[in-house]
């Protein structure tokens, strides 16, 4: 723009509608892509409560029919059912997946705090964990935090994410590796808890690390991927490891195994 156009009322008169026309523009796209988000948002609790209830009916007549409640099973039919039981399972916990994230994005995850043992509960991961493990030689070992204080946060909100960081241990450690979780405390009075969940898995690429944590993202995203699941486990243990004021990241290189870390609050806040 040269300096007569500056001072000529009309051509300012001009660039200001100019402006006014791109700002409304811009307004209206933003106004567009919170319609659309809001709209996948419901589109996934529908599809999902859609989906649950059918699926929690057919786990449940298959654990009928592995009981045998209706009759006796040979080996081959009572290995098919389990294989039914434990798809259907895990197809159900993927969309329970999906619903917590749907809640999250809607703002409906609520906190209920209260103080407990964090290294009762990381113990009780570990044993619901354990099987698992197992078929693959893992071992699973708490490192420390005998001595450390209560914590104050949603109990099972943390179990959910701790539930999340050892699962993703046990699915990307091969045979024979190791898992652990330790604790460290830090900053004023060490009040605040480091938790760490360990592995000496495959590890995930620097320039992976922030990919990790969103939403329905795979580092690995092909269709002959080994490893599968919705991509929101570790969005979703973000959003609530924020929602208790805390941070997580992670540290890893290729081959060399992963460490996970998130913070929380050792005692509840002062008034």
């Amino acid at each position: 723009m040269s300096m007569s156009d500056r001072l000529d009322p009309a051509a300012l008169k001009k660039r200001l509608k100019t402006l006014e026309a791109q700002a409304d523009e811009g307004r209206r796209t933003i106004d567009e892509l919170k319609s659309r988000d809001a709209l996948k948002t419901q589109f996934l609790s529908n599809i999902s409560h859609d989906l649950r209830t059918p699926l929690a009916a057919i786990i449940t007549h298959a654990e009928i029919l592995r009981e045998g409640m209706l009759g006796d099973l040979n080996p081959k039919q009572r290995d098919s059912v389990v294989g039914i039981v434990n798809g259907g399972q895990q197809l159900l916990d993927m969309i329970d997946e999906i619903l917590t994230y749907v809640r999250g994005e809607s703002d409906q995850v609520a906190l209920a705090r209260n103080e407990f043992s964090i290294t009762e509960l990381v113990d009780q991961v570990r044993m619901l964990n354990q099987p698992l493990a197992a078929k693959k030689r893992l071992t699973i070992e708490r490192m420390n935090g005998d001595d450390l204080p209560p914590v104050y946060a949603d109990r099972d909100k943390l179990k959910h994410v701790l539930g999340n960081l050892i699962g993703n241990a046990i699915k990307f450690t091969s045979d024979g590796g190791r898992i652990w979780i330790s604790f460290a405390r830090r900053g004023k009075n060490a009040k605040e808890l480091v938790v760490e969940v360990g592995d000496t898995g495959r590890g995930i690429a620097r320039d992976h690390y922030e990919l990790v944590f969103r939403e329905f993202a795979q580092v690995d995203a092909s269709p002959s991927r080994s490893h599968h699941g919705t991509g929101l486990g570790l969005a979703i243990a973000r959003k609530l490891v924020e929602l208790h004021s805390g941070k997580i990241w992670v540290e890893s290189e290729l081959g060399k195994g992963s460490r996970f870390f998130f913070t929380l609050p050792l005692n509840p806040p002062s008034d």
